[in-house]
């Protein structure tokens, strides 16, 4: 069995039976042609691949819903010129198939079957996941049909259908939107004694504006919605009510000589608690340098304040009322514990939220990572690379413009050790990134296993300075590229704290002391290394014969593309105590 991501259409022949009564031989005959001269070649064309004939119809697979829906649309807009012309109903899904020995099954098949029998003859009706995917790319008019109650599907099923054939000029409509945090930025208060100084504090509103627009969870209310209530006399929940925001940016700006100090703040819109705040004291030698490094800063701080309140939303809601993109950020705050318990869970979570929506890109990315991480930890099955690097695919598929499922795709070649992918990949993904402090410590990361750690060192520590506030994920990081720069102190400093997330990092404390010439210390480091190991090893339900390198560390080892760095953590681990 192999399971993938596919666009399936159903078609079924519409009045099969009465034409069947009528002229049996002739209707086989016509319908036979009909596939056989012009429907095969056309899905052929279109990159697909007839799975099986199903007496009055068939099914097919793509690997592109686009390609699909193409396809659909040709076949349904050039019906043969005839009396009496055959004609089909046509429904298209985007879903998650296994395939065996040539055909498919799986809910993503029965969902296609489901919308070609709510089909109108000579209608394509395709699911909520393959609009999203194709809505504003294919040049059709769309008509939303509803949900509508389908047999041996507990949820209602959304469809939209292709509406009076094509029309060159149309403008189609947006994809239906997924509930993303709304976020509000408000025109900072000039503090200042000359008014005109204004055009500097909307200058930096402007910018953070432009910054947050390009994070994917984000939707930033444009600067001219947010700017109208410069002089209106209300309260921030009574403007966050008028924009729909959730989230307010607030703050001032203060000019006194050559100096220059900007205060900026993050409220929840409702309650109006303050999430974070900020102050940023200045020379003022070059007005517009500032402006853009303050706003820099703070774009590189607020989209991970504003999704981590988020998850907490979403956490509290019921497990089986969450949706897919809920699903999506609690599995994305499980999977930031970097621990083999809260993988765990955060795999089994992004699995449902690709069932049920099979068009978030980024749901793919965190599932991909779940493989990665267990492969970090040594504790991810022989066919872990491959279903990471598939998986990963999967999201740049839907999405190769957002820098942080790059950074995902080419830890998937780092993990099937295509080392020089993973190089070119990571050096494409940083050069698309501009404040993302998080996707560039991960590239840091990568630099590392890569055995590049000078360039490890600069990329980390340019995402530290970019986010002052980072998650211990980063300190995790740069503690062991600290190690493998020789910094063992500084290593030290960084894992003992809120960084100490698996047994990985309990590993390079014991090997920092141990190369530090730290007997004592590093003994104790390594009791609390081999008792994390074997909890996570216990988690999976994984028993130990024995305790030493080969089989509390060795797992480590595909980490690293270079056998010199692993054998610098596994000799301070020996020195530490642990036996060969």
């Amino acid at each position: 069995m192999e399971r993938q991501l596919a666009a399936i259409l159903a078609a079924d022949m519409v009045g099969y039976t009465r034409r069947m009564e009528q002229d049996e031989s002739g209707t086989l005959s016509a319908l036979s042609a009909r596939i056989d001269e012009t429907i095969a070649p056309l899905i052929k064309r279109h990159r697909g691949r007839i799975v099986k004939l199903m007496g009055d119809g068939l099914l097919a697979n793509f690997s592109s819903a686009a390609d699909a829906v193409s396809c659909a649309v040709e076949w349904q807009q050039n019906p043969p010129e005839e009396p009496d012309p055959i004609q089909f109903r046509i429904g298209i899904n985007l879903g998650d198939i296994i395939m065996q020995d040539g055909d498919v099954f799986g809910s993503g098949v029965n969902l296609a079957s489901r919308l070609e029998q709510l089909a109108n003859p000579g209608d394509v009706l395709v699911s909520e996941a393959v609009y999203r995917v194709v809505g504003n790319r294919i040049p059709v008019a769309w008509e939303d049909t509803g949900t509508h109650s389908v047999k041996n599907v507990s949820e209602p099923l959304r469809a939209w259908r292709i509406a009076g054939g094509k029309r060159e000029n149309a403008e189609p409509p947006k994809p239906a939107a997924v509930k993303k945090a709304a976020i509000a930025v408000l025109p900072l208060h000039n503090m200042s004694d000359d008014p005109e100084q204004t055009f500097f504090s909307d200058g930096i509103a402007e910018d953070i504006i432009t910054g947050l627009s390009r994070f994917r969870t984000l939707q930033v209310i444009s600067r001219n919605a947010s700017f109208r209530f410069r002089a209106q006399d209300m309260y921030p929940a009574e403007i966050a009510t008028a924009l729909g925001a959730d989230y307010l940016v607030e703050g001032s700006v203060r000019k006194a000589g050559s100096r220059v100090r900007i205060s900026v703040q993050l409220a929840d819109a409702v309650t109006g608690a303050q999430l974070w705040s900020e102050r940023y004291d200045r020379e003022l030698e070059d007005i517009l340098s500032v402006q853009d490094e303050v706003a820099r800063s703070i774009v590189a701080v607020l989209p991970g304040r504003v999704q981590h309140d988020f998850v907490d939303r979403s956490a509290q809601k019921p497990a089986d009322e969450m949706k897919a993109y809920d699903l999506m950020l609690r599995s994305k705050a499980l999977r930031d514990g970097l621990n083999a318990r809260d993988t765990a869970k955060a795999r089994a979570l992004l699995e449902r939220a690709v069932a049920l929506d099979p068009s978030i890109a980024r749901s793919y990315m965190y599932l991909s990572d779940t493989y990665v991480i267990d492969l970090w930890l040594g504790l991810a099955d022989s066919d872990a690379p491959d279903h990471a690097l598939n998986i990963a695919r999967k999201g740049a598929a839907l999405d190769n413009r957002d820098p942080y499922i790059q950074d995902q795709l080419g830890f998937a070649y780092l993990c099937a050790k295509l080392w020089d992918e993973a190089d070119a990949q990571f050096e494409k993904t940083l050069a698309l990134i501009e404040n993302e402090a998080e996707s560039m410590a991960w590239c840091g990361y990568a630099f590392l296993l890569l055995g590049r750690h000078e360039k490890a060192l600069e990329v980390v520590s340019e995402a530290m300075r970019l986010d002052p506030l980072h998650p211990p994920a980063i300190d995790w990081i740069m503690g062991q590229v600290e190690f493998f720069c020789g910094n063992f102190e500084a290593a030290l400093g960084l894992l003992i704290g809120e960084a100490r997330l698996n047994s990985l990092a309990a590993a390079f404390v014991a090997a920092s002391y141990a190369h530090l010439g730290r007997p004592t210390e590093a003994a104790e480091a390594l009791k609390d290394f081999v008792s994390e190991r074997s909890d996570e090893f216990g988690s999976r339900g994984i028993e130990l014969a024995e305790e030493n390198i080969a089989t509390l560390a060795r797992g480590f080892e595909s980490m690293w593309r270079r056998p010199e760095d692993f054998e610098l953590l596994a000799t301070g681990l020996h020195r530490a105590g642990l036996s060969l």
